[in-house]
């Protein structure tokens, strides 16, 4: 059987888990937003008495943050309800909820699923990846930023501010009119929300409360889609050969979570399932990677094991695999000293060529 035709049979096998079921979507619903929004009441009741109580159900409430996330991502695929109308409207409140603009997300993440693993067409919806051979021949400044991305502190320690403060709240200059239209007016609801949370309380209490869990929620959801694309043997190739399915299969990963963490997150560890097939709703990606036996040969990914991926800095295009900056140093003092020696000959010694995954 080629290629072509296990591709074929593979996106066929999905096809059935493809479809909404709406008293799940609903039940789901119900299961998170409202212990979300009991959470943080709770949470400003007992502030004045415990600040540290607060924060701890702050935290908590943080969990069901990245659920409703998770809710929101299925409206931007259609996949939560089978009616669009639905799906719009519970994706712009999850939206304000989470503070994301719901029209502009959704087309990031379009682009996102249309061009990962593409290595012509990466900026967009990404966590931003240099090849060794860019950043080789990247100039001192050039490096210098990508390390400071690439570091934990600034990924998941600025990133979340970044992500709610900025990317969320403006359009891009070539934004149409419905998703200039829907970014401001979930600013302008949740201003009023905000302004609304003052008036009962004050700002330092909004500060602690809603900053503890949109700032773990979006630390968590970083990290997230860091881990699902991250890893060792992840697959890139350039547009000549880039293949959906197998950048869906094999540049994403399973990350296996214990019971209660996959169900805070939505079940979004079945990240090769839901890239192969976006339509799944979160409640059936788990039995569709359980009924496709070629789905389970994508890379699994534990709790444990996925702490190894902070490592990865830099993708290797010959080797196809991720290598750190320590891999790559010598390569950079060559090219920066002008040294008459091929970088490709030296980069041969950095890693021998890694055998490739056949899942399809």
């Amino acid at each position: 059987m080629t290629d072509r035709e296990k591709t074929k049979q593979l996106k066929k096998a999905v096809i059935p888990y493809s479809t909404s079921d709406t008293k799940k979507s609903v039940m789901q619903i119900m299961n998170t937003i409202p212990p979300m929004i009991a959470l943080w009441i709770a949470a400003y009741m007992i502030l004045p008495y415990t600040v540290w109580g607060a924060v701890g159900l702050s935290v908590i409430a943080a969990g069901f943050v990245v659920r409703t996330f998770i809710i929101f991502h299925d409206c931007t695929h259609g996949s939560f309800f089978k009616n669009k109308k639905a799906n719009d409207i519970v994706g712009l409140i999850t939206g304000v909820l989470t503070l994301f603009s719901y029209e502009k997300w959704k087309k990031e993440h379009m682009i996102h699923h249309a061009s990962s693993s593409n290595l012509d067409k990466r900026g967009i919806g990404d966590v931003w990846v240099m090849t060794v051979d860019e950043y080789v021949k990247a100039s001192k400044w050039q490096r210098f930023c990508y390390r400071a991305y690439r570091n934990p502190l600034v990924m998941f320690g600025l990133g979340p501010l970044y992500l709610v403060l900025v990317s969320s709240r403006f359009n891009h200059k070539d934004a149409r009119k419905k998703e200039r239209f829907n970014t401001y007016l979930s600013n302008a609801i949740i201003v009023a929300l905000f302004a609304g949370v003052i008036l009962l309380t004050n700002v330092q209490s909004l500060l602690i409360v809603q900053g503890t869990s949109m700032f773990v929620a979006g630390a968590l959801g970083i990290w997230l889609f860091f881990i699902q694309h991250t890893f060792e043997d992840s697959y890139f190739e350039n547009e000549s050969e880039w293949d959906y399915v197998k950048a869906a299969v094999e540049g994403s990963s399973y990350y296996k979570l214990p019971i209660v963490l996959q169900w805070v997150t939505g079940n979004i560890g079945f990240h090769h399932v839901h890239h192969l097939a976006p339509r799944v709703p979160n409640y059936k990606l788990e039995e569709a990677h359980k009924m496709t036996p070629p789905l389970q040969q994508a890379t699994t990914i534990t709790l444990k094991t996925s702490f190894e991926s902070l490592r990865y800095k830099l993708y290797d295009t010959p080797n196809k695999t991720f290598v750190t900056f320590k891999d790559v140093k010598s390569l950079v003092v060559t090219h920066d000293g002008k040294i008459k020696q091929s970088i490709e000959t030296i980069k041969k010694t950095v890693n021998q060529p890694k055998s490739s995954k056949n899942v399809i």
